[in-house]
């Protein structure tokens, strides 16, 4: 009797952690939705996101998955990587700019945050942005409306330029009102503005030539996914053609642009980060109003403005958040 009742201790012991784990939650699955690849999103964006995740207590790999999904630059992709998504029933949906968030908004009722660096209630992503509503939320950087500013800043930098180009992404949804309002600015200032459409790495390298060959004075380069992944390239484009140019994010500045005027990617995917981890405590995404990217900095790089033997304003020093050396 004894020796039964000894087994069928070690039975019910044995048994015991295994019905514990059945009790226990499953790990919680985020869903990251990218247009470029993970080589392109990992300085800039996933490490700031994971950053954000972290102080919001969940660390990947131990009390959270991500399953990583990326269009390779191939935007019609999107619709059938969110709808993978969605079978694997995550528990929230990462949007990585305004062409994933399109289309996981179209696609799911699943929570999801977003970047965009445009207007999401002209977008039609949230209701407005305290009360978002729905099942999205976010952060918004406004970049797209500061294209004016941009090319106001070059033309303290070089006043005597007459003709100014822009890189524009044809498939980034506010370009076409972006270089509308570029353009009015530049017929304002009496200077005109050069487009060259870009959406591939090779159109990058054809645009930058393009801009030499019509002798362009200096370049403004606009809002895109793809330019955001390519700091470090473009900066060299500019340098190697030897063509001032401004960025819209302080990372392009960081990496050798000559300026930046605008927000941080960094700062922008820390908050996604932040975000999606209160979701996953409870929080809904229509209670969590769309944070605004207010603090736009003036970033000059004077290492950059000595090659292109540049003299720098002592005004637009005067003004700058950030002068690198």
């Amino acid at each position: 009797m004894k020796r039964r009742t000894f087994i069928a201790g070690l039975g019910s012991a044995a048994a015991w952690p295994v019905a514990a784990r059945a009790q226990q939650p499953a790990m919680p699955v985020i869903g990251w939705l990218g247009g470029q690849s993970a080589d392109d999103d990992y300085k800039n964006v996933t490490v700031p996101f994971l950053q954000g995740l972290k102080e919001a207590g969940y660390v990947e790999g131990q009390n959270v998955a991500i399953e990583y999904r990326y269009a390779e630059n191939q935007m019609d992709r999107l619709p059938s990587l969110v709808a993978d998504l969605v079978r694997r029933r995550v528990a929230v949906i990462v949007a990585s700019g305004s062409s994933a968030t399109v289309a996981a908004k179209a696609a799911t009722t699943i929570p999801i945050v977003f970047a965009s660096g445009m207007d999401p209630v002209a977008l039609g992503l949230v209701a407005n942005l305290n009360r978002p509503g729905a099942n999205l939320t976010g952060i918004s950087s406004l970049q797209a409306e500061l294209a004016p500013k941009q090319l106001q800043l070059l033309r303290e930098l070089l006043p005597n330029v007459a003709r100014f180009g822009f890189l524009a992404d044809p498939g980034f949804p506010a370009t076409p009102s972006v270089i509308a309002s570029v353009q009015a600015a530049a017929a304002t200032l009496g200077r005109q503005l050069i487009v060259a459409d870009a959406r591939t790495d090779s159109d990058l390298e054809t645009a930058f030539a393009t801009f030499s060959q019509r002798r362009i004075g200096a370049v403004l380069v606009g809002i895109s996914n793809l330019y955001n992944r390519r700091t470090e390239q473009l900066a060299a484009m500019a340098a190697r053609h030897a063509l001032p140019t401004i960025f819209p994010y302080r990372e392009f500045a960081l990496a050798g642009g000559l300026m930046s005027y605008g927000s941080s990617l960094a700062y922008e995917y820390h908050q996604v980060g932040i975000y999606t981890g209160r979701i996953l405590k409870g929080e809904k995404p229509a209670d969590l109003p769309v944070v605004q990217a207010t603090k736009l900095e003036l970033i000059i790089n004077l290492k950059t403005a000595k090659a292109l033997g540049l003299t720098i304003p002592e005004i637009l020093l005067a003004t700058a958040d950030e002068v690198i050396q």
